[in-house]
């Protein structure tokens, strides 16, 4: 009976006309360039509405074709990320940096931004690193940006605030990390004549009858329009997140003229700071004021952090996480590391938004206790006469 079953199964599936089921091809895999050839914009709230409408960015454009749009998305998320690029440049007049600082006419780039005066302000200098994905320079969601707003999804409000505060500003682009190239295609090979006696007309005819409604089911039905292959070519010394902050740590942080560092880290990034302080933990621990994590998914252990760097993090790091508690709520520390407070929501993206006012609280507390420490010092142990000795020995 089984048996019976599989065969008139396998006699209707081979009654179904494939040709028929390809009718529903999905659209071609091509979309707008800018915001408004995509029929939207960023309205005075920040939030991003169709502009005939008025609604919200709507994912499922067309149902049953969630290739294309996803596809869709990703295109419009690179469009957000220009005009994050813009209000950085425009609204906040942070300037464009190349990395690496001697890269050559050839090679892939990167870059950051900075305001007028990151290496120049003497007092203070705010660092702001996201998490890792598709995020670049300025965005800590773009989830947020589409979503929501762009006060939750970018680091401009961090950027402004800063800037009222008499901060310079620093925002990294740790994702940034390598030139992705269309590979080209690969030249099919010749068989030499003793490779085989058939002669190479009924080879290829052969093959053909062999593969081709099974080449067609994939290629045409499943996977109906073939994307490039592609790829990429790493940036020097900026080819994963953790070495673009060593680099911009060595090239321009370390040099800045700022007394105190203070530094916004999310997710990912809290991750790459641990991993700075492992390989730079004298120069960090001389240098930072203060770190607000935000839902870091940094691992004391698995990343080998010393004592003593352990220590340094209990007293100079808050990690916000996502919690159902409220607002700045201890939450039981999973590591013996920096104290965890609630960010107030449960979902991860949204804790450096939440936590926004709580962080320049913590950092303003943190300058005023160090302010009234080395005041009161009078030995040559304070982070400023650290760092005036630490001066004089660079190698870096």
């Amino acid at each position: 009976l089984y048996v019976l079953r599989l065969y008139f199964l396998f006699n209707l599936l081979s009654r179904i006309d494939l040709d028929e089921l390809m009718k529903k091809d999905e659209p071609p895999l091509t979309f707008p360039k800018t915001l408004e050839e995509f029929e939207y914009t960023f309205n005075e709230q920040g939030q991003l509405r169709h502009t005939t409408t008025g609604e919200a960015f709507v994912f499922n454009a067309r149902e049953d074709l969630h290739r294309w749009n996803q596809k869709r998305y990703e295109a419009l998320g690179e469009i957000v990320t220009q005009y994050v690029y813009e209000l950085l440049e425009k609204k906040c007049n942070m300037t464009k940096v190349i990395l690496p600082v001697d890269v050559t006419e050839e090679e892939p780039r990167s870059f950051i931004y900075l305001s007028a005066d990151a290496m120049s302000n003497p007092a203070k200098l705010l660092v702001l690193i996201q998490g890792d994905g598709v995020v670049r320079a300025g965005q800590w969601a773009r989830r947020l940006i589409i979503n929501q707003d762009l006060d939750s999804g970018t680091q401009i409000p961090f950027i402004t605030r800063a800037k009222e505060e008499g901060y310079g500003v620093m925002v990294l682009n740790p994702n940034e990390n390598h030139l992705e190239v269309e590979r080209p295609a690969k030249p099919t090979p010749l068989l030499s004549p003793e490779a085989s006696d058939e002669p190479a007309e009924k080879r290829e005819r052969k093959d053909d009858r062999e593969s081709k409604k099974k080449r067609d089911f994939y290629e045409k039905y499943r996977n109906p329009q073939k994307e490039s292959e592609t790829e990429q070519i790493p940036i020097r010394e900026n080819g994963s997140p953790e070495e673009h902050l060593l680099y911009v740590w060595d090239h321009f942080v370390s040099n800045a003229a700022a007394r105190n560092v203070f530094i916004v880290a999310h997710s990912y990034g809290g991750l790459s700071l641990v991993e700075l302080m492992c390989q730079r933990e004298a120069q960090v621990k001389d240098r930072v004021c203060a770190v607000a994590m935000t839902d870091s998914v940094h691992n004391i252990w698995h990343q080998d952090a010393s004592k003593s760097i352990q220590e340094w993090l209990q007293q100079h790091c808050r990690n916000w996480v996502s919690s159902p508690e409220p607002l700045d709520t201890p939450v039981e520390p999973m590591l013996p590391d920096c104290p965890r407070l609630s960010a107030g929501t449960e979902r991860h993206e949204l804790t450096s938004w939440r936590s926004f006012n709580s962080i320049f609280q913590f950092f303003s507390k943190a300058l005023q206790t160090g302010d009234e420490y080395e005041e009161s010092s009078n030995t040559v142990t304070t982070r400023s006469s650290h760092r005036t000795k630490h001066e004089h020995n660079h190698d870096d």
